[in-house]
């Protein structure tokens, strides 16, 4: 090799790549320790652009239908322009603390009388469990000896409720420390959440003057053909991202409201509160609808355990109807994932950082599939074109 002032370079970064990679492999738990110190600091941000990208979804929608770009340049045109992302902004903060209002002033009362209605059908739904667990055992005495023996008349609710307060307070800790712990986690996660909604919104007023900084820095440090398969991955994630998001968000609207109305027409009981329940859970992929259902199902089997069966019924058929005719329409077609990876993705996700994990690394496996794809496409492409495969 020629010791040329490039080669001298390319040498030069080889070696001080070595020496800073050795460096963090011996000292790989104090680097883990400072990536988390820092991940700590920069949370409020990363989670301010996460609120940023998903704002940014309806924020567009209403700057396309009530500012649409015209081509002539007029003095009301640019006027319109102008006023177009603060008008769009508002309307999507007010969306948003709408949806907010309606969800707490519907699911906060119904709740309450749901926790009442539970306790009182406990008191009816446990002496039929007892005579229904006496009938399935009535071959074994001792088993039905110590059913009879449960006196579910004379239980005092009050006593055990405020049995549970009094472990709550007295067994789990020391009331002081518990409220002081309470008091900080709160005061801290508001802080958080104020810092990173300023942040959002930073961000979406100079969404267009970041992007073109970010531009200039990476045209600053790689070469044109690097900077444009950068702006590609870079568009296509957001493209996939927005597309998942929108997509997961109508199909759990869609699916809530396809539970409250068959619920409705059946006279289930809590068919809003489970609705809204279900449509909120569905935005988790694949497992979401299910944890729905249990929790559906719990609060109906207090009412009528046969309505919780039928409801278990008709929730597996709502859920393949769901599955095989609206989610592939909805969500399947705009990330453009096959079933299988889906599923890989929203397992390996889950396993990783929980629900986010599944949320995130969907639209992540999305972005991969597709550049794979078009990798593997470019290279048989070129392969044909050489020769050395047969078309």
């Amino acid at each position: 090799m020629e010791l040329n002032k490039n080669n001298m370079k390319k040498i030069m970064a080889i070696i001080t790549f070595t020496v800073i990679l050795c460096a963090l492999l011996i000292n790989f738990s104090a680097f883990l320790k400072y990536l988390g110190f820092l991940f700590g600091v920069l949370y409020p941000f990363i989670l301010g652009a996460a609120i940023a990208f998903c704002l940014n979804i309806p924020m567009c929608f209403f700057e396309r239908k009530l500012f649409s770009q015209k081509k002539e340049k007029s003095k009301k045109n640019r006027m319109g322009a102008a006023m177009a992302r603060p008008v769009s902004l508002t309307l999507t903060l007010l969306c948003l603390a709408g949806v907010i209002a309606l969800v707490i002033g519907v699911v906060v009362p119904q709740l309450g009388s749901t926790f009442e209605s539970i306790s009182d059908a406990m008191k009816t739904f446990l002496p039929k469990a007892q005579v229904w667990l006496e009938e399935t055992f009535s071959g074994k005495e001792e088993v039905v000896n110590y059913i009879n023996s449960i006196n579910l008349e004379n239980l005092d609710w009050g006593k055990w409720v405020a049995t549970f307060k009094d472990f709550a307070v007295n067994g789990a800790g020391s009331v002081l420390s518990y409220t002081i712990n309470a008091t900080v986690a709160v005061v801290n996660s508001t802080v958080t959440f104020f810092v990173a909604f300023i942040f959002a919104i930073y961000v979406l007023t100079q969404k267009e003057k970041l992007a073109r900084q970010f531009t200039k820095i990476i045209q600053a440090f790689f070469s044109p053909k690097a900077v444009e398969r950068i702006l590609h991955v870079c568009s296509l994630s957001h493209d996939t991202f927005s597309k998942f998001i929108t997509g997961q968000c109508v199909e759990a609207l869609i699916l809530g409201a396809m539970f409250f109305v068959v619920m409705g027409i059946f006279r289930f009981p809590y068919a809003l509160l489970v609705g809204i329940l279900i449509a909120f859970t569905a935005l988790i992929p694949i497992v979401g609808a299910f944890i729905g259902c249990f929790i559906g199902a719990f609060l109906i089997l207090m009412v009528n355990p046969m309505q919780a069966f039928a409801f278990v019924i008709m929730f597996l058929i709502l859920q393949q109807i769901e599955g095989n005719l609206i989610y592939p329409h909805v969500v399947g077609n705009s990330v453009g994932l096959p079933s299988m990876w889906v599923l890989f993705a929203a397992m390996v996700g889950g396993s990783l950082m929980g629900i986010a994990g599944m949320l995130i690394f969907i639209p992540i496996m999305s972005v991969l599939y597709s550049l794979m794809r078009d990798w593997v496409n470019t290279r048989l492409k070129e392969k044909k074109a050489d020769g050395s495969i047969e078309t």
